[in-house]
């Protein structure tokens, strides 16, 4: 635990390196990339100029679609569970997505994009993304999430936009591998 923790001292001490203290952008972007990086082993963040850039993984492509889902709520929303009353959370509702794209790096955008707007669209958050069939052309997705609340949840990073820039989803030995690019 002691070697992890002196990696993770070590890895945020380099993140910040050549970085020029009055651009308060580039810090805080740089910041919650290595933030994201500590907590979350499925999928990892990378700074992209002003954008964010993740690189998720899966055993299978059910899996890496799910993780991408997760990485984008959890770049976009902060869960402020400790706010309320568990007698007051709002009960999950489930959602089903079907989706459609010309290879599998298109549906994986497509995907994205279709999730982005349950947020931006609908107002609607996700908290758990289960694939129920994935192709190479299309998905089927059961997504189990709830209205946006003020009063529970905040909205950490505004993303614009999943953007075709640096994308890529290769099959691996060990799983499945994608590199997406977050607009913010």
């Amino acid at each position: 635990m002691l070697r992890s923790l002196l990696s993770r001292a070590t890895t945020f001490r380099h993140s910040l390196e050549g970085v020029n203290p009055e651009n308060e952008t580039e810090m805080l972007v740089r910041c919650q990339v290595l933030s994201y990086n500590l907590r979350m082993p499925n999928y990892k963040f990378f700074d992209h100029t002003a954008d964010i850039g993740v690189e998720i993984s899966g055993r299978t492509k059910k899996e890496l679609f799910a993780n991408a889902a997760k990485a984008l709520f959890d770049v976009l929303i902060e869960n402020n569970d400790r706010k309320i009353k568990s007698a007051e959370k709002t009960q999950e509702r489930p959602k089903t997505m079907i989706v459609k794209g010309a290879d599998l790096e298109d549906l994986l955008i497509n995907f994205l994009r279709e999730t982005l707007y349950l947020f931006n669209g609908q107002g609607w958050i996700v908290d758990n993304c289960e694939i129920k069939e994935c192709g190479n052309k299309r998905l089927k997705a059961r997504l189990m999430g709830e209205p946006f609340n003020k009063n529970k949840h905040s909205i950490k990073t505004e993303i614009k936009a999943v953007t075709y820039s640096g994308l890529s989803v290769e099959k691996q030995k060990s799983g499945w591998k994608a590199k997406v690019i977050f607009d913010v």
